[in-house]
This record gives structure tokens, C-alpha cells and sequence, in this order.
């Protein structure tokens, strides 16, 4: 069984799950047409693009290490004996050593870092392998060759599926290659993964009807969430069989114990149908989760955040090595950018805006100024025209903004005097960003999270729609930051920064 993630709490309503009352199925539009099979067939030929995408990356990486260690073959400078046999064999053991990794697998593509790491550690096992062989049996082998070929074939594999995975997922959204799914539980849990599932379009969930409980007010019910009503909890794999259904996410429910849901596997065995099961904590990304057996039970363990120790200290010496050297190469640029504040608009170069830092302590946050001065007194007399959300104050067209203002905030250039703040600890590279007072003082419980790391230039805010975020949709965003972060997350993050910030999407 595979296990997802949901984002809504769990329902208490209560219902039998042997009830017998049976709802009229609907003629769902969305259901007709291609079978499990044909949707299916996608699948194949994208693992079929990986293998012959990982061969030619293995080609061309034996190629490359062939030329850098032995030389252009031909010419006054050839190297006649050199073994020529090692490009030709390199893509046939790569390719089993990445079969042997399982990292061919459906279940660890397309989303995730799992596939990534198994390439990583298949990589690095071959290397081992190689390593020891050669020299247990005291094999001649060209140690340049192998230390230039395998890791540039890790790099050139991994850039080549998440080219592939960045193709499926712009399809995804579009609404192809995507797999039927229907919602099983209760209201409150089927509105909150419907949520969920809807906002992250490119995992491939189109979900096409719910199951919930047949009880109460739900029993005469044919439309839920805007979806169809499919059935009832003891319907499931009826429901299944008749629509061709390829997936089931199945939320916490008091009616669907150990037993109903081992009985509803092997009803589904039968079908092509996957099984999900959502855990009741939500947020949580798979680093920090982990099964365990427990005394013939699969349990879940799921790990501490951790907001202190090792890890911490070696973000925040990253945090500064880092905003030093990116201070030292774009130096040039904060000076341009700087003396073009300065010369088109009155008013210093910098604006210092108080903001509210690691565990409520206040720091000033540093931004090339891209207001006329006195711009936040008059605030006030804009708020009734704020298009932000129902906290946090913004306008698309802010007449308080310059010309040059309007540019840099498109591009986020305004930003780049924070690395002075990075320099001086009171802010990282990644993290939630920093709000002021006023908007500190509406957080609820869950939002005083963000207060227990430092604020970031960047965060999963930047990168996750901006200014165009819901309140809700921010805390979310934040608190699975908090919740969850690792260097790893911090380097994805920054990564995509760069996207984010070319698009300008919600920057104003």
C-alpha cells in the first residue's frame, strides 16, 4: 500500500459501514471514455524515455571521459591502446545498476526526491563497486576515465529526468497524463485532500467523485465539494469497477478499522486501482515520516522539527558564507542599482522598515527604497484599495511606487540589501518572510510557528504564488516550512527562486 498525506483534520461523524442503503449512481461526464488501460499507457513510455534517456546519458559521459582522458583518437597525439571498450560497456552497467536501484520504478517517479536519491546512491554504489573489484583483482583499469565518467553520467541522468519530470508535470496541469481518484471519509477530510489535490495540479489527481458516509444528511446527498457522490464507505471497490477508477485515497474514518481496510485491499487486488492512505497529521513531508513495525503493526514515526543543534548551526554558517560571496560577485550591480535610486527620485538610497524577527524580537529590514518618502504614512488612507489578503496590505499599482521602484520590485531587486541583514544574523537566505507588528498581532496559533526561525530573503512563499496567496494559504505555506525544513529544502527553494523571480508572478 502506498501512503499519502492529507491536509484537513479527520471528521468525527460516525456511521455504519455495513449499511445497506444503495445510492443511485451518477453519469459523471468526466468518467466516460479511455479505460484504466489506455490511460495507463502514458506510463510506459515515459519509463521507456527514462531508460533510453539514462543509456544516452551514460553514452555520452563514457564519450566525454574517453576524450579528457586518452585524447582525440586520431592524429599524431592517439593514444593506440587505449581501451575503447569501456564507453561501450559504461551505458549497459549503468542501466543495471539504475534497474538494480529500482529506480525505474512508478512509484518513485514523478514526484518526490526519492527517485533522485536513488539514482544518487546507485551512482555511488557503482563507483564502490568498481572500486573494489578493480582493486581486489588488480584489474587495469583507467582510474581517470571512471572518476570523470560516473559522476558526470549521475549528473546527466538526473538533469534528463527532471527535464522529463518538469514535461510531465507542465502536461498535468494542462489536464493530461492524469489518473482517476476517488475520495473516501468524511466531509471535513474529503474537503480539505480535495483542497490539496487541486492546488498541487501536477501530482496527476483528477479526482472524480467522493465516497462518504451514508448516514444522516449525507445519505440523500448527490453532490459534494462540487463533486459527485459516488457511494457510500462500503462501496468502495463497486465504485472502483464501474468507473475504472486508477487510484483510492482513503482518509482516517472510524467505520474503515484494520480489518475493513485489509478487507478493502484485497477487494481491490482485483482492479488496477492503487490504495492511499492519509495519515491524520497533515504538513509533514516524507523526510521527517517514517513505518515502523511495532509489534505486528506498520506505525508511523514521525520525527521532531528541529529548531536547534548541529543542523542549525551549520544553516546559519551557510546562510553568511553564502550572502558574503553573492555580496562580493554582485557588487557592482548594488552599486548601479544604488546610485540609480539615488539620482531618480528624492530620498535616501536605503529604507530600514522595522519588522518582527526569531521569537518575536523586532530588527530592521533593509531594501533599496522604492517609494516616494513619507510613503507609510499614508498608508492609511489606501488600505480600503488593498488587493493582499485580508491581513497582509498590497496594491498592484501602489501610487506611492517610482518608476525605478516598479522595476526593481518586479525583479525582486529591492531585496538584495537583505544579504546585509544575512551578514548580520538577524535574517537567513530561506525562511518565512518577515512580517510588521501589526500584522504579527493577528497570528493565530498556528502562525506564531514562523516566529521560531529567522525570517528569509526568499521562502516557499516566494516561490509558491507571492503576493497572490490567500492568508490561509500563507500560514499553510509557512508552517510547513517551519515544520519541515533541511538544508536540501533550503537549496530547492532557492533554486526555484530563480524562476520565480524571472516570471514576476504576484511581485508588486
Amino acid at each position: 500500500m502506498t501512503h499519502s498525506r492529507q491536509t484537513g483534520e479527520p471528521n468525527g461523524t460516525t456511521s455504519i459501514i455495513g449499511s445497506t442503503t444503495r445510492r443511485r449512481r451518477l453519469p459523471v461526464s468526466r468518467l466516460r471514455g479511455e479505460g484504466t488501460d489506455a490511460r495507463r499507457a502514458w506510463r510506459t513510455a515515459y519509463v521507456r524515455r527514462i531508460v533510453v534517456g539514462d543509456g544516452l546519458a551514460a553514452l555520452a559521459a563514457a564519450a566525454i571521459a574517453y576524450v579528457v582522458r586518452f585524447g582525440p583518437q586520431t592524429g599524431p597525439l592517439s593514444t593506440p591502446h587505449a581501451p575503447i571498450w569501456m564507453v561501450a560497456i559504461l551505458p549497459v552497467l549503468w542501466l543495471a545498476v539504475m534497474l538494480s536501484g529500482r529506480t525505474y520504478e512508478e512509484r518513485f517517479l514523478w514526484v518526490g526526491a526519492e527517485e533522485f536519491r536513488r539514482v544518487f546512491f546507485a551512482a555511488m554504489l557503482m563507483l564502490a563497486t568498481v572500486g573494489t573489484i578493480s582493486w581486489a583483482f588488480k584489474l587495469e583499469i583507467a582510474r581517470g576515465f571512471v572518476v570523470i565518467a560516473l559522476p558526470l553520467s549521475a549528473g546527466l541522468t538526473l538533469l534528463h529526468r527532471l527535464a522529463q519530470r518538469g514535461l510531465l508535470h507542465r502536461a498535468r496541469e494542462r489536464g493530461h497524463k492524469r489518473q482517476t481518484t476517488v475520495i473516501v471519509g468524511h466531509r471535513n477530510g474529503v474537503i480539505s485532500l480535495h483542497a490539496q489535490l487541486e492546488r498541487q495540479a501536477y501530482h496527476g489527481y483528477d479526482v472524480i467523485g467522493c465516497c462518504i458516509p451514508q448516514a444522516g444528511a449525507d445519505a440523500t446527498a448527490e453532490h459534494f465539494d462540487g463533486l459527485p457522490v459516488l457511494g457510500g464507505l462500503d462501496e468502495v471497490a463497486r465504485v472502483v469497477r464501474d468507473h475504472e477508477i486508477d487510484t483510492v485515497a482513503v482518509l482516517p474514518s472510524p467505520e474503515l478499522d484494520g480489518a475493513a481496510l485489509r478487507q478493502l485491499g484485497w477487494d481491490l487486488e482485483t482492479t488496477k486501482a492503487e490504495l492511499l492512505l492519509a495519515p491524520a497529521v497533515t504538513e509533514i513531508v516524507g523526510t521527517r515520516v517514517q513505518i515502523r513495525p511495532v509489534c505486528g503493526l506498520p506505525l508511523m514515526h514521525v520525527e521532531r522539527p528541529e529548531f536547534t543543534g548541529l543542523r542549525r548551526v551549520v544553516k546559519a554558517a551557510f546562510d553568511r558564507v553564502a550572502a558574503g560571496l553573492v555580496v562580493l560577485a554582485i557588487a557592482p550591480a548594488l552599486l548601479t542599482i544604488a546610485l540609480t535610486v539615488k539620482l531618480t527620485s528624492r530620498g535616501p538610497v536605503f529604507f530600514r522598515h522595522e519588522r518582527v524577527g526569531q521569537d518575536g524580537q523586532p530588527f530592521h529590514v533593509l531594501k533599496f527604497r522604492t517609494m516616494v518618502p513619507g510613503s507609510d504614512r499614508q498608508i492609511d488612507d489606501l488600505r480600503d484599495q488593498s488587493d493582499g489578503n485580508t491581513v497582509q496590505f498590497k496594491m498592484k499599482s501602489d501610487p506611492r511606487v517610482t518608476p525605478v521602484g516598479k522595476y526593481l520590485r518586479r525583479y525582486s531587486l529591492d531585496e538584495l540589501p537583505q544579504l546585509f541583514n544575512v551578514l548580520g544574523g538577524s535574517m537567513s537566505l530561506v525562511g518565512p518572510r518577515p512580517h510588521v507588528t501589526r500584522e504579527v498581532e493577528q497570528y493565530g496559533f498556528d502562525m506564531r510557528r514562523r516566529l521560531l526561525v529567522k525570517p528569509g530573503i526568499t521562502g516557499l512563499w516566494q516561490v509558491s504564488g507571492r503576493s497572490n496567496l490567500s492568508w490561509d494559504d500563507s500560514v499553510r505555506i509557512d508552517v510547513r516550512y517551519v515544520e519541515n525544513w533541511s538544508l536540501s529544502f533550503d537549496l530547492m527553494i532557492i533554486a526555484k527562486t530563480v524562476g520565480a523571480v524571472v516570471r514576476g508572478s504576484g511581485a508588486y
